[in-house]
């Protein structure tokens, strides 16, 4: 019986010691991205999208979300389906940087409590830095925009002069407000991060870089006042870059991502703590990405990073490029086929107002891998 017991008591320790050792956050801090998916957050947008307005009032934050993102959610009504809209923002944008690249941003509607971009996340790699800094982004573009659309009831336009008016412009209208959505994103995105060592650091800094890229592309734009359409005057605002140039911008500092150490573990000032992973490379700005672990080759299947490899991914059989044939496939080689494409040919406009077109085939010589 004290032979069963003594067992016992050592198989507990045994399993409680493996499961201290594992970082059982990994990835957690990113299911908030699910409410890109989410079915009451989504009716939301589309409610948005018909009305262009919506309230977010009657709609539980999802139990995903820590305690904290919750509170944010249920003060500033409106903000749940203004996140789901800039994480699917994120995701396009993804979609598109990374069209011509082996790992080509692929998600999945998982069930609830998974990531949708799968298991790649639990990686240090570049390709978790910029998932970071894209859903960051995101989200304070959509914030920021939502906050200027009234579709949030805790925020307005911003009113705020950036610097003195011109002689012939002064300051008006209704800017997007990139400080209540860079202040949104970093209190909501990086309360779901945990712990103090350089995951936690690496994500944080990503989610910066995010927020960074779109505060630093903040652009005048005016509107000219004048009789007989002259343009005597102007009012002028600040605008939120088009996501797409966030992305471009994200993208570069992709293929330039730093390498990073952690340089003290007790030190919870994130910026503070990273340095180089090589000594003569100069310590990562604001708008860098870092990472701390090489990437996967992404040539074959991996269940374990959800990635389904480039087998039967298209590639250009002219390019030297990461979306030629050789790189893309891994060497090992391609296939080339005929497919028939169908495109809308001999358009005609009519009065008033209808264009009409044909409907043209045409046959495309296509390469893909093996």
């Amino acid at each position: 019986m004290l032979l069963c017991s003594l067992r016992a008591t050592l198989l507990i320790s045994l399993v409680v010691l493996t499961e201290a050792g594992q970082p059982r956050s990994r990835g957690r801090g990113s299911r908030w991205w699910n409410l890109a998916y989410s079915v009451e957050v989504s009716n939301l947008v589309v409610d948005y999208q018909r009305t262009n307005s919506v309230s977010g009032r009657g709609v539980a934050p999802p139990l995903t979300l820590r305690k904290k993102q919750r509170r944010l959610v249920r003060d500033n009504p409106g903000a749940m389906a203004a996140i789901s809209r800039g994480v699917r923002l994120a995701i396009s944008e993804c979609k598109h940087q990374f069209r011509k690249r082996r790992w080509n941003c692929p998600t999945a509607e998982y069930p609830r409590g998974r990531n949708i971009f799968g298991k790649i996340v639990q990686r240090g790699c570049r390709e978790t830095a910029f998932l970071y800094a894209i859903t960051s982004a995101g989200v304070t573009h959509a914030m920021a925009r939502a906050c200027r659309e009234g579709l949030i009831s805790s925020c307005s336009c911003d009113y705020k002069r950036r610097g003195p008016s011109g002689l012939d412009w002064e300051w008006g209208g209704c800017s997007d407000n990139i400080d209540f959505g860079s202040k949104f994103s970093r209190q909501f995105v990086d309360a779901a991060e945990r712990g103090k060592d350089l995951r936690f650091t690496m994500n944080l800094h990503n989610n910066e870089a995010g927020r960074t890229h779109v505060s630093a592309g903040m652009r005048r734009q005016c509107k000219c006042h004048g009789m007989s359409g002259s343009c005597t005057v102007q009012t002028c605002w600040m605008q939120l870059p088009p996501f797409r140039a966030v992305g471009d911008g994200l993208k570069d500092r992709f293929d330039g991502a730093s390498r990073v150490l952690v340089t003290n573990r007790g030190n919870v000032r994130r910026r503070a703590l990273l340095k180089p992973y090589h000594p003569e490379h100069k310590p990562p700005s604001k708008k860098d990405l870092v990472y701390f672990e090489s990437s996967p080759d992404f040539c074959f299947p991996d269940s374990s990073l959800g990635h389904v490899g480039t087998g039967g991914r298209v590639c250009n059989v002219t390019s030297i490029g990461v979306d030629g044939c050789d790189l893309m496939c891994c060497g090992r080689g391609y296939k080339s086929e005929y497919r028939e494409e169908t495109y809308r040919c001999n358009c005609t406009f009519h009065w008033c107002c209808q264009v009409e077109c044909r409907t043209c085939k045409t046959r495309k010589l296509v390469h893909s891998c093996l």
